[in-house]
Formats: C-alpha cells, structure tokens, sequence
C-alpha cells in the first residue's frame, strides 16, 4: 500500500490556507447550504422560473462535496 501513496507530495501554500479557512466552519454548515439550495429551487420551480431553479438546485451536490472534503481534512489533517 504504501508504494501506491506518493510520500513525498506535499499541498501547496494555496491549499493550506484554503484548509485553515475552511476548518473553522461546522461540517453541518455545508449541509444547510445544500438544504438551503434545494429549497430555493423548489420555490422557483413554483414561481415557474425553471431555469434559474435548475442552476440554483444543482448547487446542491457540489456544496455536499464540499462538506465531504473539509470532514475529511478534519478527521484526517492535511500534510
């Protein structure tokens, strides 16, 4: 396994200050953004404003991915 692992890699000074950002806020912050997302679609689909609601609505996934990735980064650190 660890051969597959690159060692010697380390993250860039952008990502570390990006990773210390992101580290203070709660990981369920980045859900109620995705709550919050699919929410507002739902009431512009109401509004028949379909696609702006297909825009906001897709925001969704990529705020859950976030909260995936800074979970990790807590439980895990960085380099």
């Amino acid at each position: 396994m660890n051969s597959i692992l690159n060692q010697g890699h380390e993250e860039g000074p952008v990502a570390r200050a990006i990773e210390k950002q992101t580290a203070k806020l709660p990981s369920d912050t980045y859900l109620w953004a995705a709550v919050g997302a699919m929410g507002v679609s739902l009431a512009l689909q109401c509004l028949r404003q379909k696609h702006i609601s297909l825009f906001i609505g897709q925001w969704a996934a990529p705020f859950l991915l976030m909260g995936i990735y800074n979970k990790i980064v807590k439980v895990e650190g960085h380099d």
